[in-house]
């Protein structure tokens, strides 16, 4: 009897441990070969020095494939690996093996670096970016946009320098490029951003060359903290442009200085030195642009809003006050002395 009643526990046991074996047998099945079509497609990129391990996570994560260690354990049982770095065209919920052959073709495009370049840098601040590349040299790339053998559209005759035509955007950068090759990118994908916004006709719009509606965008870029200030800060520029008054913009000081001093409040020697870029003593635009200006700048260079303005100082931290009486603006000025928004 008692045999008997052991027989039955133990059939028990090993049936349970059947039905959990072919559980797990189905799971693991569902995770390796998912039932029905391969899902949408996405784009991978395996940056250089990704570990297999690393990559079986990035694929779950990115819904390649259904779990990284069940992945990882294919790979350890059928083989695979070690991939190359670059872009890979894939699916979501892909099988496993049709991941790994896809692997195994090799990417798509070879590895990159990204290089991001933020609005309202000079040429300097630019090529100290581009040398953050591995493979490329800042100096090559600075003597490259400041000699004048790669040229924009927008660049004036007898203008060497590339400063405020090389448009601020994140980049994919390939092994094989080059400084120039990356200085010619940079300077086409301005071109193209500066065609959208019309800059090719700011004579007929504003009354201003393209290269000097592009002088204009810099110094909006210098100036604006709040987007819907771009637009009149441009208007007040035109319109002190017109009436021959100096602009008054201290940003243009910072362009000539020191790049150590760049930050810092602006002496009474800076203020009194003349020279083309002081626009408190000289009317009239500044001879280049300061920084690269954003694509927003760029269009409220040629949109300006209309209004009377000509004078502009912070309410708050991030937007202006406009007036075109003298009075209101020292009213306005010593309200933000007194929050200590200016010096």
């Amino acid at each position: 009897m008692m045999r008997s009643r052991t027989t039955k526990v133990l059939v028990g046991v090993v049936g349970v441990l059947a039905l959990l074996f072919v559980a797990g047998g189905l799971w693991l099945r569902g995770k390796v070969d998912p039932s029905g079509p391969a899902g949408s497609a996405v784009r991978v990129d395996i940056a250089l020095g990704t570990s297999t391990s690393e990559i079986a996570d990035l694929l779950a994560d990115e819904g390649v494939v259904s779990d990284g260690n069940v992945f990882r354990l294919y790979l350890r049982l059928k083989g695979g690996g070690p991939f190359k770095a670059g872009v890979y065209d894939l699916n979501r919920s892909m099988a496993m093996g049709q991941a790994v052959d896809a692997l195994e073709r090799g990417p798509l495009l070879p590895p990159a670096a990204s290089l991001t370049i933020p609005e309202g840098l000079t040429l300097d601040q630019i090529s100290v970016r581009v040398g953050s590349v591995g493979h490329l040299d800042a100096n090559v790339f600075l003597e490259l946009a400041k000699g004048g053998t790669i040229r924009s559209r927008y660049q004036p005759p007898g203008s060497t320098s590339l400063e405020g035509l090389l448009f601020p955007e994140t980049y994919r950068i390939d092994e094989d490029e080059d400084e120039a090759a990356v200085l010619r990118r940079l300077v086409t994908t301005f071109e193209e951003v500066a065609d959208g916004v019309g800059v090719g006709e700011a004579q007929t719009r504003v009354g201003v060359t393209p290269y000097q509606a592009v002088i204009v965008a810099s110094l909006v870029e210098a100036e604006a903290k709040a987007d819907d200030d771009r637009d009149k800060i441009a208007r007040v520029i035109y319109n002190r442009l017109a009436k021959g008054m100096p602009l008054g913009i201290d940003a243009a000081f910072y362009y000539v200085l020191p790049p150590e001093r760049r930050g810092s409040a602006l002496r009474r020697s800076d203020l009194d030195r003349d020279g083309p870029y002081n626009t408190r003593l000289r009317a009239g635009l500044v001879p280049t642009p300061i920084m690269a200006p954003s694509k927003a700048s760029l269009n409220a260079a040629l949109h300006p809003a209309p209004g009377p303005w000509l004078y502009y100082v912070l309410k708050d931290k991030t937007t202006h006050a406009f007036t075109d009486d003298y009075n209101q603006f020292l009213r306005d000025k010593r309200a933000a002395e007194e929050q200590g928004l200016i010096p």
